[in-house]
């Protein structure tokens, strides 16, 4: 990184040292730019959502270049998901190796403990050129003319610095504020309004070999539970209930995850003999509203929304991470692309957007018709599906959102629409579940389209992870669209790729 511009002058200021904005960081930082990542907390920190999947590590994490450094980590390794959900009266299990793109060789994730994983992530931006200060909070973006031009932060020692830059990227997780400089508004979601409690444990049980290390999903009467095993000893245990059952979760939350965990036979059977951690980062019980949004507007002169900034989807699928640096990949190749090729601005950044609602919506489709899949009509899930299979107005305002019209993206027209497609999917989920005979070997999503869909881009990605120097696209994803170049770091038109982006990797460490 260069350093002959004024301290307080940089390419690009990212906002939130997590996995979003530490591989924002890092691959802006990779192509030439100046960038400075400002982070509140001081890492180590803890932090929720332990669970990745194989794009973050194969795919963003080859880009990175720390995909030697997550397997030398020695993270459990997770070859899929176990659920004991919908009309199945055992537990299944779904495997990533089944994707034909992935196979035994790549199928697999991590469970991670997010003090060293993220602490990982943020460790490599600063090697790879980013200036990275901790314990700094922003306290406003600095706007003219109608364009961000930088912000206002707090240091350490409580005094006010500020710095200019062309670019703010904020990826400050769900509870910043600085979303609104993006304008639109926030919108939460009619199907996935919950809280979830959660706390520790140490020798709770494991699923039989080879899936000892899958996330196991359990759903209940008021909801569903993530087990989850960090390592040989420790689980992340959390119960996601709906705002109906809000009443379970009030006062003691120690009491209220015990009471929980009673309610839930296979959850209960499997912590007999375990211990909740009652002491240092993990000997909290903790609880988080999970209420899924998405907002208006990823982007505006001068500003990026990264990860939960821009929208937040419940946690079943272990998605968190992966939209966080997905969506950060994607920005990083807009604002690469503007800086270094020209590109124009708005060119950039609505590929970007476009990429990164779809992404979103398309998790949004799927969780709204696996829930769906609940048979009884006590629960919650059974209200989701009344609302995904016939109440178009409860989903009108959020159709608009999801299938992205703010930014011109007519993925999805109509209510009719959506609720079209989430009944076919219910359909397709439940006939498959509901015809499964409990069979460990067996994957009863084996000819689920929408499964298919849902991991694609996070597919994709591990598989360019895998193929070698290369992360070109040879079409645009959308019609009109742009194309990644070969570095993986910046955009081109389909009839310029050759070549395109280059420079940046000749310029690291300026």
């Amino acid at each position: 990184m260069s350093d002959t511009a004024s301290p307080g002058e940089f390419d690009v200021v990212v906002v939130g040292g997590g996995p979003g904005g530490s591989t924002a960081a890092a691959l802006v930082a990779m192509a030439g730019h100046r960038v400075l990542l400002l982070e509140r907390e001081h890492f180590p920190r803890y932090q929720i959502g332990e669970s990745l999947l194989p794009s973050t590590v194969h795919g963003i994490g080859r880009l990175l270049g720390v995909d030697g450094a997550l397997r030398e980590a020695g993270f459990m390794r997770k070859r899929g998901g176990t659920f004991r959900w919908g009309t199945a009266p055992e537990p299944w299990t779904f495997s990533f190796a089944d994707s034909p793109g992935l196979g035994e060789s790549m199928g697999y994730a991590y469970q991670v403990e997010r003090t060293r994983f993220d602490a990982l992530l943020l460790d490599h931006a600063r090697q790879v050129g980013a200036r990275v200060r901790e314990g700094c909070t922003v306290r406003r973006i600095l706007r003219a003319d109608g364009r961000v031009h930088g912000l206002i932060y707090r240091t350490p020692d409580g005094s006010e610095a500020e710095v200019r830059a062309r670019y703010v990227m904020d990826a400050s997780g769900n509870t910043g504020r600085l979303h609104t400089a993006a304008g639109g508004e926030r919108v939460y979601s009619p199907f996935f309004r919950n809280i979830a409690v959660f706390g520790y444990f140490e020798n709770g049980h494991r699923l039989p070999a080879p899936n000892q290390g899958n996330i196991l999903c359990a759903a209940f009467d008021a909801g569903w539970f993530w087990y989850i095993p960090l390592s040989d000893r420790l689980t992340s245990v959390g119960a996601v209930v709906h705002r109906d059952h809000a009443d379970q979760v009030q006062g003691d939350p120690e009491k209220a995850l015990s009471k929980l965990i009673g309610q839930c036979a296979l959850v209960r059977d499997y912590l007999a003999d375990a211990r909740r951690v009652t002491e240092g980062t993990y000997g909290a019980v903790r609880v988080r509203k999970d209420y899924s949004y998405c907002n208006t507007r990823f982007w505006a002169p001068g500003v990026a929304l990264v990860g939960d900034a821009a929208c937040f989807i419940d946690p079943v699928f272990s998605s968190g991470v992966h939209l966080a640096t997905y969506s950060a990949m994607l920005a990083a190749r807009s604002v690469n692309s503007v800086l270094s090729t020209g590109l124009a601005e708005r060119r950039a950044f609505d590929e970007f957007e476009a990429r990164y609602r779809r992404e979103y919506t398309v998790f949004h489709d799927f969780l709204a018709a696996f829930y769906a899949m609940q048979a009884s009509k006590d629960t919650y899930f059974w209200q989701a599906r009344k609302v995904a299979g016939g109440q178009a107005s409860a989903v009108a305002s959020f159709v608009n959102l999801v299938g992205g019209l703010a930014s011109g993206d007519r993925a999805l027209t109509d209510a009719g629409q959506i609720t079209g497609r989430l009944g076919t999917a219910a359909r397709v989920l439940d006939e498959s579940v509901h015809c499964y005979q409990a069979d460990p070997a067996g994957d009863p999503w084996d000819e689920s389209p929408m499964l298919g869909e849902t991991f694609a881009q996070s597919d994709l990605l591990a598989e360019q992870g895998a193929v070698g120097d290369s992360f070109a696209e040879t079409a645009p994803q959308f019609p009109g669209g742009l194309v990644a170049t070969a570095d993986g770091l910046h955009w081109a038109e389909p009839d310029q790729r050759a070549g395109a982006g280059q420079t940046g990797r000749a310029e690291q460490g300026r």
